[in-house]
Formats: structure tokens, sequence, C-alpha cells
């Protein structure tokens, strides 16, 4: 593949890359030669003594900057951060997400999972562009299985996350990317060992309407991090832009976007044309 999807010399901005797979993309893209990788989470503590140990062994390459990606003020702050100190973005990856469906948090969760992301993705592209000045770039956006299946017990996660899709296959459409270089990808994680399945029955949607879908599930049937990670890695080196990626079950990641534009299609021609 080109050049221009290689880590090496890359500066990176991970939200939510203090922990989980947020932490897993930040160790492998500076094992992969990136210049700088900025650090975006809210744990200040924990987030601190992450990017301390990352630069013990990759000196002054991890920067932490805290934000809260449901605050639009905290994601100009950070981002003219990074850019301050780096004077350009080569890579955004759109990570940080919650589950949790309660009357007095499925706000502060969309915003997380979904309007975060489009901020991010919208100063990313007008920062990135060629058509304006840039140098293109990519921006990673995580969606999930949960964009493709249907769990009543998730309403909330599950509808940003097929925004989040959803978002980035319409953005993406030509001439988007021969006019911008911007690459956007997608990827659809499936059940995967992280901290945000932790204690998920606490998080759920009304459970006395769906006691057939509370049954605690197996963790060992979780796709394990390493093979996630992998996934992602691969994506990032041969994804075509604006293609949707899928990793599930720890197999290899599937390129799914044909399989995404052939739903969309067979309902429009059936339905709107």
């Amino acid at each position: 593949m080109t050049s221009q999807w290689e880590a090496q010399d890359k500066v990176f901005l991970i939200t939510g890359g203090a922990s989980g797979l947020g932490a897993e993309y930040v160790k492998i893209f500076l094992q992969l030669g990136a210049k700088s990788v900025a650090v975006l989470d809210i744990a200040e503590a924990a987030s601190k003594t992450f990017v301390a140990s990352l630069n013990e062994k990759f000196p002054g390459k991890a920067v932490f900057i805290k934000c809260d990606v449901s605050k639009e003020d905290e994601i100009k702050t950070a981002f003219q951060q990074v850019l301050y100190e780096n004077k350009q973005i080569d890579v955004i990856i759109n990570n940080a997400g919650v589950i949790n469906e309660s009357l007095d948090q499925w706000r502060t969760a969309s915003e997380v999972n979904w309007q975060g992301v489009v901020s991010f993705t919208l100063k990313g592209m007008e920062h990135m562009r060629k058509d304006k000045g840039g140098t293109g770039g990519t921006i990673i956006n995580i969606s999930s299985i949960a964009a493709l299946c249907k769990y009543p017990i998730y309403p909330t996660y599950c509808g940003s996350k097929i925004a989040v899709l959803h978002f980035g296959q319409t953005l993406s459409m030509p001439p988007f990317f021969d006019s911008t270089g911007v690459r956007i990808l997608t990827i659809c994680f499936g059940a995967t060992v992280t901290p945000l399945l932790e204690n998920l029955r606490e998080r759920m949607f009304d459970r006395t309407l769906y006691e057939p879908f509370t049954t605690e599930v197996d963790v060992s049937s979780y796709q394990r991090i390493d093979s996630a990670v992998k996934a992602f890695v691969k994506m990032f080196q041969e994804g075509e832009p604006g293609s949707i990626w899928l990793s599930i079950h720890n197999k290899p990641g599937i390129d799914i976007t044909s399989d995404i534009n052939q739903a969309f299609d067979e309902f429009k021609m059936k339905w709107i044309l």
C-alpha cells in the first residue's frame, strides 16, 4: 500500500485514549513510528500515569490533554492545543464511547458517542482538506455491531452507533476524497473485552421489559483486545476511503462496505426510486 497509509512520522489525536482499546491504539501507533500521539481523556490521574509510562519508552512522543468529548468548548480547546503543539494533525481516532441508558445519563452518552464524533470529524476535515491548503489525512470513527443489530436493552447506544456509521459513509461519498484528500474510515466492533462492557446490567434500558435479553453473557465469547487491535491496524493500513470494516469473534478485520452499500441500494431501489 502507499506510504500515505503508514503511521510513520504522523501526528495522532485519539479520544478516550487512556484505557481500553484507545490505549492500545496509542501504543501500537507509537510502535509503528508515529511522530506524536495526543491522548485525550477525562480520567486525569490514570491518563498522566499512562502517558508518563509511554514517554519512558518513546521520549516526548505522547501528551495527555484532558477533554470531555460531550462538551464542545473542551473539544475546541483540545483540538487547538494539539495543533499549537504539532502544527498539524494527520490522524484522528474518535474512540471515546460510553453505554448508559439511564434517564439521567442517556443524553451525555449520546453526546459522547455521536456529537463528539461529528465535532472532531468536522474540525479535522477542515484542517486536513487539501482543497483548503491542508495536507490530507485520516479520520477513523468507531461504530459497533450495535449499529447492525437490534439490542432493545441498549436503544440509545444502538442509535448513536448507526448514526456514526451512516455519517461516515454519507460524508465520504465521491468526490469527497478526491477533492479533500481526507480518508474517512468506520469500524464496527463486536463484543470485546474492554471496560466498556463491565457491569452492563446496571446501564441497561428497563430490564423488566426485555428479560430474555438481560441474561448475563459469557465473557469468554467476547473478542480479545489483541484481535480487535490487529483488525484496526489492518483497516488503517489497507482501508479505502469511505470504507466500513467489521471486527468480530477474533477473526481478521473485514471490509463490509459492499454489504452495507447493497443493503442501502436495495432499499432505495425498492421504495425510493
